[in-house]
């Protein structure tokens, strides 16, 4: 499938007011902890808001659209799950896939970083954190965009959405929305070349305290790069087909009180070749197809002074693969159950205290179950400075993926293992957020140990990389910061960490994942109105990585920022201007070690909205 430029891509086109306040039309909104809402190379897809993210940290091979790997607090990428609406987004051959999400972000909210509490009363299958999104209001609105660049880059995107006006005596609302997008490149890098595709259709019925979405939706990618999962200098390719079908509904009960529930099926073709020059058998050596289905529903409800957290999920997966042949099965159900009640007071000057103590359990047909405890204490003031102090303990459990549990244990370039068992997490926080001096705050302190987490090792002399459990000691401290002026808005983050880990006697030269970490990483996204229709936003992230031999360009240390300058005619109302650059400092850094990073990319592109 293929849609020309004649198709058009909604632009984040951001506008933000005075008096403190950050305004964004809500059809463009993607996230306003960051400045540039969409790349430079390509269209925007739900992982292109988190490049920039102050509390998520994105290693990415080509551009970050094309594959990513999505880490929060120093986990890996198979710790990071991902919700839409109800539902746990899972893919069961490997987490380097689970970002692949094929929803254009104008039909979803601002993403939601969980963890602690929150992600054992949220995402599936997940121990460290999880990105939660939730289902945008469909309004009679629309926007197009086109675009052109270095490299031979070509971009469009078109959303149009429609709904009815509300009718009297609580009538519900109709909408329906469309988005297509299409993107393609040769590639900042010889044999870097991309080509994606996706389209979106969603129906929705809403009511003042609730909304039903009906979505499907279909993403389609091919690029290529050098060294992308392997550090034997070859040219690989990939070729990614998405489909998702799902059905999900919220009611807002009131006074924090709320129900959702959902069900999806997911379908993810992967093609992938290690030489892209080699000659193709009969059978292609790394195809592999996987399916899920799943349904959770969860909820909130107050009895007097006591509440009630519920959730429930059941996933079923299943693999067909050409080369995943080993291991012991290659389908799997699992289940999660947690029931956690909440108890509040409330003191003569306002002050609130809330106390959750309760379990989750997790459990597969293919491993043993596990139960989990959550407890978390929180005060919230009503006044003041500090508006709300939180300490909080979670235990959550994972099973691994069929990449790391049926590659083949004694040859080939992934050396995967079928005796590797659930990995458990402990996370021990400490929250605060307020107002301090005219900036929103937020930051913790955390402690984490993770427990048989299955890491990908590398050892001098083979040419291979192999899955090993590793149990790690994880310690850090993260913050953020905002403020906006009359003409600027400005959001900081710093996120610090120190890890020990253990490999259980395994011959281990190298980590690729587990211990490819930043010590130190502080982001800073800037956004200046200049006057006369022109915006300034830029995003920067500067970082001390932990050593790792295998990163072989680049260093330890880095500075990386995407750059735009927009321009809004008033006599256009609607249409912007922007030229941007990605990579603006052409650094070497390499995210993911032995992966070359991507170039600068320059592009421009031009938008309508109405």
């Amino acid at each position: 499938m293929k849609f020309h430029a004649a198709s058009a891509l909604l632009l984040a086109s951001v506008a933000l007011h005075a008096q403190g306040t950050v305004s964004l039309p809500e059809v463009t909104v993607y996230s306003p902890r960051v400045a540039n809402q969409t790349p430079a190379g390509t269209f925007a897809m739900p992982v292109s808001a988190l490049r920039y993210e102050p509390r998520v940290d994105i290693q990415g091979r080509n551009l970050a659209e094309a594959q990513a790997d999505v880490t929060i607090r120093g986990g890996i990428f198979e710790n990071t799950g991902f919700q839409v609406g109800a539902v746990s987004l899972l893919d069961p051959q490997t987490g380097h896939y689970a970002a692949e999400i094929p929803i254009a972000p104008a039909l979803l909210t601002a993403p939601a970083v969980r963890t602690g509490a929150a992600l054992a009363l949220g995402a599936s299958n997940a121990t460290v954190g999880a990105i939660g999104y939730g289902w945008r209001p469909v309004r009679t609105a629309g926007a197009a965009m086109v675009g052109a660049g270095e490299f031979g880059l070509r971009r469009a995107e078109l959303y149009q959405g429609y709904a009815t006006t509300a009718g009297g005596s609580g009538a519900p609302r109709f909408g329906a929305d469309v988005a297509v997008a299409h993107s393609e490149s040769d590639g900042v890098v010889r044999f870097g070349e991309h080509e994606f595709d996706r389209v979106n259709v969603r129906l929705q019925r809403a009511e003042a305290t609730s909304q039903t979405d009906l979505f499907a939706g279909y993403q389609a990618k091919f690029f290529g790069w050098p060294n992308l999962y392997t550090p034997f200098n070859s040219n690989e390719t990939e070729r990614l087909q998405t489909v998702l079908v799902a059905l999900n509904h919220r009611a807002e009960l009131g006074s924090g009180q709320f129900f959702e529930a959902g069900a999806f099926h997911r379908r993810h073709k992967d093609d992938y070749a290690f030489n892209r020059f080699a000659p193709l058998g009969p059978v292609h050596p790394f195809q592999h197809t996987s399916w899920t289905q799943g349904a959770a529903a969860s909820g909130r409800w107050e009895i007097g002074e006591w509440a009630l957290n519920l959730r429930g999920e059941v996933q079923r997966d299943e693999l067909r693969s050409t080369s995943l042949t080993f291991g012991r099965y290659r389908e799997r159900t699992f289940t999660k159950l947690a029931m956690v009640p909440e108890k509040t007071w409330t003191d003569p000057a306002g002050v609130r205290t809330s106390l959750k103590a309760g379990l989750a359990h997790d459990d597969t047909n293919r491993d043993g179950g596990t139960f989990a405890p959550v407890v978390e204490l929180a005060r919230e003031f009503p006044r003041g400075e500090l508006r709300r102090l939180h300490l909080s303990y979670a235990k959550t459990s994972q099973v691994p993926t069929y990449t790391a549990l049926n590659s083949n244990p004694a040859a080939g370039l992934f050396r995967g293992n079928p005796n590797l068992g659930r990995q458990r997490s402990h996370a021990l926080e400490l929250g605060a957020n307020g107002l301090f001096a005219g900036w929103t705050v937020e930051g913790a302190l955390f402690w984490r140990r993770d427990d048989g987490l299955v890491d990908w090792t590398f050892r001098r002399g083979v040419t291979a990389r192999a899955a090993n459990p590793v149990d790690i000691d994880v310690a850090g401290l993260e913050f953020v910061a905002r403020r906006s002026w009359a003409y600027v808005d400005l959001v900081v983050g710093y996120t610090g960490l120190a890890k020990d880990a253990d490999y259980r006697g395994a011959a281990v030269d190298a980590s690729f994942y587990a211990l490819n970490y930043a010590k130190h990483r502080l982001t800073a996204a800037i956004t200046a109105r200049l006057g006369g229709g022109f915006e300034l936003r830029m995003d920067n992230v500067a970082r001390v990585q932990a050593a790792n031999l295998l990163r072989t360009v680049g260093g330890r240390r880095a500075v990386a920022s995407s750059l735009a300058l927009a321009f809004r005619p008033k006599i256009w109302p609607g249409a912007e201007f922007a030229v941007q650059a990605d990579n603006l400092w052409n650094e070497a850094f390499q995210d993911v070690p032995a992966v070359p990073a991507a170039r600068r990319q320059l592009s421009a592109t031009i938008s309508h909205a109405w």
